[in-house]
């Protein structure tokens, strides 16, 4: 299996022969072999003037490059809702800006590149032992191939996570996410799906199922068949190997296919996204959700594929409004428009990290923030 965006680049200038780009964005247009001398100011002009730069040195320097690279690029401007109070409009335009502001920090991270060979491994002195994190990420690796040492850091990263696992208190059990899957680490909406009341129904489906933390939630409260679907074959191979090793494999079904599987349940759950907007990394694809695409394809579906009685339960955040993305008009809307009626919602408040960083450029809308579990039956 080969990650996404690989590229062949037979004679790239400045690249091994017939290299492949295995980066998460687009290959470089220019690219430059670089060694422990480089230094970051000079890295710095180069990577702002749009040229790569493939590292040949000590790979412990090249971390260090990258550090040092980071520090040289500007900070934003503090968004306008920090220095005054400001409109819906407003705030979602600071957003915008600090996305793109991030974005343009990821590009100028990118630039600094190593080299892969069959192994795999970095073909670098020093270098850290990458065969189990990289083949669990992308498989192995096919010849000689360069990566952007920070998409490297990433897999290294997530291979942590899925060693390491994130403690669910509803499961009273630890879920394992591979990479390219969202860490379920902000345990209040699983809490809201571990204790809202269940229809009487013993078939449910979990939409998105991502890790498959809701799945197992549904299968310890007792539902006798539940259809975990997902998009991502990475998904399903997720929760499918934190199902098995939870001993609760024999109740779900997981499919790869784009929101319901075939049937009607008397409960169906979906986690999207919660911010509308573009994904550019696999990871962003579990936080925005473009257009609120996969929201309103559930509203839209949901009355279609309940079994007389049921119900829909949509997990969701209200910080898209919070920051000027959705109003609470529109959804209601989406909701009314799709032949839905709101039996109940459940409410509680985060209590992660970030939630309680004053320091954060968003600490209002963050702070302000309730996830929601809305209770849904057609009308």
């Amino acid at each position: 299996m080969e990650p996404e965006g690989t590229t062949a680049l037979p004679g790239h200038p400045a690249l091994p022969g017939n290299a492949r780009w295995c980066g998460s964005g687009k290959p470089p247009a220019r690219c430059v072999v670089v060694d422990d001398t480089l230094t970051s100011q000079e890295a710095y002009r180069l990577a702002t003037g749009g040229t790569a730069m493939l590292w040949s040195g000590d790979y412990h320097n090249a971390r260090q490059l990258l550090s040092a690279l980071g520090r040289r690029i500007p900070a934003p401007a503090p968004p306008s809702g920090v220095r005054s109070a400001a409109s819906p409009a407003e705030v979602a335009a600071d957003f915008y800006r600090v996305r793109q502001g991030r974005a343009h920090r990821s590009r100028i991270l990118a630039s600094l590149l190593v080299p892969l060979v069959p192994g795999p491994a970095v073909d670098l002195r020093r270098a850290p032992d990458i065969a189990t994190a990289w083949r669990h990420a992308h498989g192995d690796v096919q010849g000689a191939s360069v990566v952007p040492l920070q998409d490297l850091l990433g897999v290294l990263g997530a291979e942590q996570w899925r060693e390491r696992g994130v403690f669910v208190p509803a499961l009273d059990a630890t879920i394992h996410p591979h990479y390219g899957t969202f860490a379920p680490v902000r345990g209040e909406y699983l809490d809201l799906v571990a204790e809202a009341p269940l229809p009487d129904t013993s078939t449910a489906f979990d939409l998105g199922t991502g890790t498959g933390v809701l799945a197992a939630i549904l299968a310890r409260r007792g539902m006798a068949r539940i259809v975990a679907t997902d998009l991502s074959g990475r998904a399903i191979a997720c929760a499918a190997d934190n199902l098995e090793r939870l001993g609760l494999e024999q109740p779900v079904e997981l499919a790869v296919t784009d929101m319901f599987p075939a049937g009607r349940a008397g409960l169906i759950v979906c986690n999207p996204p919660w911010l509308p907007g573009s994904a550019t990394t696999l990871l962003d694809q579990a936080v925005y959700d473009p257009k609120s695409r996969m929201l309103r394809a559930f509203l839209a579906g949901l009355a279609g594929h309940l079994e007389p009685g049921g119900e829909g339960w949509l997990v969701i955040s209200d910080l898209a409004e919070h920051l000027g993305l959705r109003s609470r008009a529109e959804l209601l809307g989406w909701i009314e428009a799709s032949g839905l009626r709101v039996l109940d919602r459940l409410d509680t408040r985060p209590t992660h990290r970030r939630s309680a960083d004053a320091g954060d450029p968003f600490h209002a809308a963050r702070s302000a923030e309730v996830t929601s579990l809305w209770r849904l039956a057609a009308a």
